[in-house]
């Protein structure tokens, strides 16, 4: 699966959650069960916890082997 800031974070999760839960949970979202946020982008919860979208892109895609 290749990530980008529209991916939807609930997608992601259905995908590999054991390699992708504590990159998101190293951005501060720890709410990865909740229904809004597993249908937010990527580049949506970038913004709403002030973190860089492309870099996150970029560790979701190096951990998932892109």
């Amino acid at each position: 699966m290749k990530v980008t800031a529209d991916t939807i974070i609930g997608e992601l999760l259905d995908f590999n959650a054991e390699a992708v839960a504590p990159i998101l949970f190293e951005m501060g979202m720890h709410c990865l069960g909740c229904p809004s946020s597993r249908g937010e982008s990527i580049g949506d919860a970038c913004m709403v916890h002030g973190v860089d979208t492309d870099e996150i892109v970029e560790k979701l895609n190096s951990v998932l082997g892109n």
